[in-house]
């Protein structure tokens, strides 16, 4: 990946009815990257997108693109698109017309608006349905048509705010392989926003975790589920187990009744610390074999793995194995120090 920015955002500020929705946001965007913006409901992601649009102006801060301040710079004029969940597609047009709107709005000879038409039809598997009215396409074929038609006026970043979120599960995992492939075929940054943490972590080359106006983390989807900043990226990435902690010295921390060697350092002597395992890194045996010891509460069959809950030192531990254990029978459970995580205390404003 090329290591230029092609979107810097700079201290944005935006409120609505005086209410802060972005907090002095900072964000550089490199070009020809797959970049996702996650986060729970109100959290600022989509405002973030439609401030890079042009739909939004901050209240404080700038929005730099190729170096060029574009605040001031209305959202046709500015060199994306947005792919919007509800499609946007123009009802009284076909799927070819859909695709070639822009196009003939730029006065762009017939012959070449053919040509890209079925460039791009080729691009989202669609060719055979260009005479097709759009209403009769199923919901996956319209976000495909949605897509050909941002696509087709070769924008340098093309927005995308939840387009997979009205699509059934199956459909939205093949769209999700579909669009990351449309995004290295065609190396248009794709700046794309969403709620669920398994598309993100499928789909990004970076994502940048967002909660309450700010941003939590931004690094890549292995980055941010191995190596969490804080609680709240923890949870929010995948299911976590965070405990209470003391950290008392580097690399030996006191939790569920006893100390356990781990990797981390640089942390005060004796200070309050969240522990986060994941439920995978917990192994399971025979409770004199364990680090500490507690007792099968339930088991539930996930396909892939059974999720298993163990009481054990007041805390109830969710673990995820592939072999059987009956509710009501002691365990004993051990984890190595690399999957031991201990991070700062979050304020409880934060929490």
């Amino acid at each position: 990946m090329e290591n230029n920015a092609i979107i810097n955002l700079k201290d944005i500020v935006v409120e609505f009815d005086g209410e802060t929705i972005l907090r002095r946001i900072n964000l550089d965007i490199h070009n020809h990257e797959f970049v996702t913006l996650l986060g729970p409901s109100g959290c600022g992601k989509t405002t973030t997108l439609r401030i890079i649009g042009g739909f939004v102006t901050p209240k404080s801060g700038d929005v730099f693109f190729d170096g060029k301040k574009i605040n001031d710079l209305p959202p046709y004029k500015r060199e994306v698109n947005t792919v919007f969940q509800k499609y946007a597609l123009f009802p009284n047009l076909n799927v070819y017309e859909n695709i070639a709107f822009g196009l003939r709005l730029k006065k762009v000879p017939d012959e070449e608006i053919r040509e890209r038409v079925y460039e791009m039809l080729d691009l989202v598997n669609m060719r055979g349905y260009e005479r097709r009215d759009v209403n009769l396409l199923s919901g996956g074929q319209q976000q495909r048509v949605a897509i050909a038609r941002a696509l087709i006026n070769k924008p340098q970043v093309l927005l995308l705010d939840e387009p997979l979120g009205a699509l059934d599960l199956k459909l939205r995992k093949e769209m999700q392989i579909e669009l990351k492939k449309i995004q290295q075929e065609t190396k248009i940054t794709f700046i794309y926003v969403t709620h669920d943490q398994e598309e993100a972590l499928t789909m990004s080359d970076t994502v940048v975790v967002m909660r309450a106006g700010q941003i939590q983390q931004i690094g890549t989807p292995i980055d941010i589920y191995n190596e969490p900043i804080n609680a709240f990226v923890a949870d929010f990435i995948g299911e976590s187990n965070i405990i209470d902690g003391v950290m008392k010295k580097d690399y030996l921390v006191n939790f569920a009744g006893r100390d356990f060697d781990c990797v981390d350092f640089g942390f005060e002597e004796n200070e309050n610390v969240d522990v986060v395992i994941r439920p995978e890194d917990i192994k399971i045996s025979e409770p004199e074999k364990g680090q500490i010891t507690g007792t099968v509460e339930s088991i539930i069959f996930k396909g892939v793995h059974y999720e298993i809950v163990v009481s054990a030192n007041g805390f109830d531990w969710k673990i995820h194995s592939t072999l059987y254990e009956a509710p009501g029978r002691e365990v004993g459970l051990s984890v190595i120090p690399d999957d031991i995580h201990i991070m700062h205390k979050m304020a409880e404003e934060e929490k």
